[in-house]
């Protein structure tokens, strides 16, 4: 059940954590909402655009604030940093947003130590590692966006090929919010079916286009965000959608299974990294990771990952 009072605070206010703002706005969830940026205009300029809305919306408090206003926050969504450039791999972002998270870590937990850190700006696995090993707080409480956004992509390119309700196909992208990202084709279904048992229920495709297909998916998965950079120069509505799902999760206790970045401690013989696994999400922040079972290519491929992210996080420090 949710609170009566929920704070929320984002820091940074350029497209996503703008998107994000309105995003809660709309969804009334929040109670009490606190931009922050280090352009103080352009964070007031969000809040003023925001609040003349919020009589049209369910009701919420909203101001431009600075870090001492993030006192009694129950989330602090960190979006601030440099965005990804065409031809700029997430990883690439890595020392120039490793200075900001190293200033804004510091003073979350300084005005709001019992607050659930959500991180999202990227390469998300690498400063949500960065920002539980500079605030301190136990990894359930320090959670990166992760793949949330890559297996709704997954499952939307899906729905396009089989012309069923996205909501209504299971899967899941593990791993790297990159480059190294594994699909969890094992684990796709629809109505209890699997890919390909739903495939040969429908006659849709043969087992030699369904695994061509699959290829093309997982390139198409991979490469739409760089799509849409190219286009409109950054992504932003969907991965507010993304960090919505976790805000609501947290506010109201649900559990949800999300594929959100987490500290692995031995999770398939995996240590002292963090990335994407479905995990029990609630009020406490990530109550559990599942460890769900793999095909030998999937485990292969996170371990690839997982190794991907150990090494830039070495670099970083």
């Amino acid at each position: 059940m949710s609170k009566i009072s929920n704070k929320v605070t984002i820091i940074g206010a350029g497209n996503v954590g703008a998107t994000t703002a309105y995003t809660l706005l709309l969804s009334g969830i929040v109670s009490d909402l606190v931009l922050i940026d280090v352009n103080r205009d352009k964070a007031i300029g969000e809040m003023l655009d925001l609040a003349h809305g919020i009589p049209l919306c369910p009701p919420a408090q909203i101001i431009a604030g600075d870090y001492p206003d993030c006192k009694d926050s129950d989330i602090v969504i960190i979006t601030a940093g440099s965005n990804r450039k065409p031809g700029e791999s997430r990883l690439d972002l890595t020392k120039k947003n490793m200075a900001v998270i190293r200033h804004v870590v510091p003073n979350v937990v300084k005005y709001a130590p019992k607050a659930i850190i959500i991180m999202v700006t990227n390469p998300v696995d690498v400063l949500t590692y960065a920002a539980q090993q500079i605030s301190g707080l136990p990894p359930s409480r320090v959670i990166g966006s992760g793949t949330i956004l890559d297996t709704s992509r997954l499952r939307y390119v899906l729905s396009e090929h089989t012309g069923i309700d996205p909501r209504n196909i299971h899967s899941y992208i593990i791993g790297e919010h990159g480059d190294t990202r594994v699909p969890c084709w094992s684990l796709t279904t629809i109505a209890g079916m699997s890919i390909r048992g739903f495939c040969d229920a429908c006659g849709k495709c043969s087992n030699d286009l369904l695994d061509f297909s699959k290829h093309k998916f997982d390139e198409e998965v991979k490469n739409t965000a760089v799509e849409i950079i190219k286009r409109k120069g950054a992504t932003y509505y969907a991965i507010s959608l993304a960090i919505r799902r976790i805000v609501e999760a947290i506010l109201r206790d649900e559990r949800s299974i999300l594929t959100v970045s987490c500290k692995l401690e031995g999770q398939y013989g995996i240590d002292d990294v963090y990335l994407s696994l479905p995990s029990i999400v609630g009020t406490n922040g990530i109550e559990r990771i599942l460890e769900i079972p793999l095909s030998q290519d999937e485990m292969e491929g996170l371990r690839r990952s997982a190794a991907t992210i150990k090494e830039a996080i070495a670099e970083a420090f």
